[in-house]
């Protein structure tokens, strides 16, 4: 059997800025402050760590001012110190520096207002380089799209984009072709100048971030609601809560229903449990979560009648809200206990990857006694305690403040203002709407701009003479043929195409004249010297290919039987038949032959071409496969009309460029 391997205490492998993870998740958005002097020679090893603690302490006490009310879809904005060299950091594996991640969900609003902290730290704190990224990679870029360096793409906007004294910065390519992180950050702290992006790009990103902190106010929804008196008591000291209440509501499944339908923690007197009002404070995106979903009261819950009008309305989003803190609870619960997290995952990747099953089905007895030893050594490590902790925390903390003293009258007579005005829910056609129109119009400046360009050009090209302004008298058709030709004729093995001319290709050794041998005897077709006369040439089959007999008459077929004269009667007939059909086509028409102009259709040709094609059968002038192949990829590409299509691609990918046919159509 194989050891279990040790369990890792500094827990990196389950961090979510491990690059062990294989796929990020979808709706987090990660961020990276970088000082200044995590990258000086200058600075000790010794004091780096009191430096990120004494600089970890100064942003959020700059930040608390627009977290404090904030409440977050899913998570806080945190940040955390990574002084040690952290081999499996997203951020950096060497330099250190402050990193958070924040999942935003369903709230894109979330997202946008890390951003405006970001910019807001930089702003205040001069001597420091953020990155921000989630997995659409550089998004701050997509934002500015239309205004970017055409040099700039994905692929090589890595280490490139960082937010600095309020700006965006983008280390430019002939500086560094390919920069690391160090290279960027010093460049960048040393050529502010050089590395701030364009005035274009500054208004695109930050107009995304122009109504901040404002916007973040606006996105809150107060709501009055009728809930049981211990969700009231929780929400009184953390209302922060709602927001993994209606996480537990939105996301239940048949397990967390089961604990919504008993309501043991959160409805000690079943249906005789007073209903307090309320006003809790939550996200736009979670009040649409909330009031969009129907969901039926379990029935130890005591909902009031429909015909209460407006106090059945707020019991109704209480129920949902005490439902979700019910499922929250108790599932918190059992995960504290269990244990079971990120780090569980990276535990058993280890164990799998070291062998530790041996291969063994689960489910099997055998598998189920190493499973049981491995989760035995799991709550034994510290792994468990640290997850169990994180993961009971919200449980935890709800059963200090249940166990304060509370009562119904804690919350009577209070007065309780009314709900916000929510009809922003059910009137955001128009403000969609805007959005696209605003896109639309960037847009569409962005594509007047470079045709303005591109006439520009043109009228250059135009006044220099005729001598610089046209290409089309410079194009060479006869180069599409020799490209083709190129092409065509490129090595190629059973291994691939192109292959170097001093490669050894002597491991394949085929026997042609054996191997066209196999194929006539499984065809069944007999091969005979004395059916190869110059009669049977002429009258049989146009075909190009002519294998040479082999000398060994061991390998000659025998003949079969119905043949005593040893003729291939079948390819004779097929060709005179496959002639006669085509006597009756115009496909002999549609090819240039050597020594011949392409068709054309005039007058008076009629006739003549009536009597050629009694001729035809005889007329073995061979096809001009050059000039046939340069006037079919003409004539596709004047078809398209200026529009990509087969031609353009298939020539554009051999590196011929075609001019436009400007007197098509005229």
């Amino acid at each position: 059997m194989a050891t279990i391997p040790e369990a890792d205490s500094s827990s990196s492998s389950s961090s979510i800025f491990s690059q062990k993870n294989s796929r990020l998740p979808d709706d987090t958005v990660f961020y990276a402050i970088f000082p200044d002097f995590s990258f000086d020679p200058s600075t000790t090893t010794t004091s780096i760590p009191s430096s990120l603690q004494s600089l970890h302490l100064q942003i959020l006490e700059a930040l608390s001012s627009f977290t404090a009310d904030y409440i977050w879809q899913h998570e806080p904005f945190t940040l955390s110190v990574a002084s040690l060299p952290k081999p499996f950091c997203l951020c950096s594996n060497h330099l250190p520096h402050l990193h958070g991640k924040l999942r935003f969900g369903d709230n894109l609003d979330d997202e946008w207002f890390v951003v405006f902290l970001l910019f807001e730290v930089s702003r205040r704190l001069p001597n420091l380089s953020i990155r921000v990224w989630d997995t659409d990679g550089e998004f701050l870029l997509i934002e500015a799209a239309f205004h970017l360096p055409r040099w700039l793409n994905p692929g090589n906007s890595l280490n490139r984009v960082f937010i600095r004294c309020g700006d965006v910065h983008i280390v430019p390519r002939d500086r560094f072709a390919s920069p690391s992180l160090e290279d960027s950050l010093k460049f960048i702290a040393n050529c502010g100048r050089d590395s701030r992006a364009s005035e274009a790009v500054q208004t695109a990103v930050k107009s995304r971030i122009l109504e901040y902190p404002e916007r973040a106010r606006r996105n809150m929804q107060r709501v009055r609601v009728r809930v049981p008196v211990s969700v009231a008591q929780v929400l009184k000291h953390e209302p922060c809560l709602i927001s993994l209440a209606v996480e537990g509501f939105y996301d239940r499944d048949i397990d967390t229903m089961k604990y919504a339908a008993k309501m043991e923690k959160f409805l000690s007197k079943r249906r005789e449990e007073e209903l307090v009002c309320v006003s809790v404070k939550m996200s736009r995106a979670m009040y649409a979560q909330l009031v969009q979903q129907t969901f039926q009261a379990p029935k130890c819950y005591p909902m009031p009648n429909r015909s209460a009008g407006s106090d059945y309305v707020e019991a109704e989003l209480g129920m949902k809200i005490a439902c979700g803190f019910e499922m929250m609870y108790q599932l918190r619960k059992r995960e504290g206990l269990e244990g079971k997290g990120s780090s569980w995952e990276a535990f058993m990747g280890t164990l799998e990857r070291s062998g530790y099953f041996e291969g063994l089905l689960p489910g099997s007895k055998e598998y189920r006694r190493l499973m049981q030893i491995a989760e035995e050594y799991y709550r034994n490590s510290s792994s468990f305690s640290r997850v169990s902790e994180m993961m009971s925390a919200p449980a935890r903390r709800t059963d200090e403040i249940l166990a304060l003293p509370h009562s119904a009258d804690d919350f009577t007579g209070q007065e309780v203002p009314p709900s916000d005005d929510d009809s922003w829910l059910y009137n955001g056609e128009e403000d969609l709407n805007s959005a696209l129109l605003e896109r639309q119009k960037e847009l569409e400046l962005y594509n007047s701009k470079h045709k303005s360009k591109r006439k520009s050009k043109v009228q250059q090209d135009e006044d220099a003479g005729p001598s610089s302004s046209s290409k089309v008298d410079e194009f060479d058709p006869s180069e599409i043929a020799k490209t083709m030709q190129a092409f065509v004729q490129k090595v190629s093995s059973y291994e691939g195409a192109e292959v170097p001319e001093n490669r050894d290709l002597n491991e394949v050794n085929l026997d042609v004249d054996k191997f066209m041998k196999e194929m006539e005897s499984i065809m069944k077709h007999r091969n005979s010297k004395d059916t190869a006369n110059d009669d049977d040439f002429e009258d049989g089959s146009s075909s190009d290919l002519d294998f040479d007999e082999s000398e060994d008459d061991s390998d000659i077929a025998e003949p079969s039987e119905g043949h005593d004269d040893g003729e291939d009667v079948f390819m004779p007939t097929y060709s005179d038949a496959l002639n006669e059909e085509l006597k009756t086509t115009t496909l002999k028409k549609s090819f240039v032959r050597a020594n011949e102009q392409a068709p054309q259709k005039k007058e008076g040709t009629l006739n003549a071409n009536a009597n050629a094609s009694e001729e035809m059968d005889e007329d073995f002038t061979p096809v001009d496969v050059d000039v046939n192949l340069v006037k079919s990829l003409l004539d596709s590409f004047s078809s398209q009309r200026g529009l990509p299509g087969p031609a353009s691609n298939l020539l554009g990918l051999m590196g011929l460029q075609l001019p436009q046919d400007d007197k098509k159509g005229k």
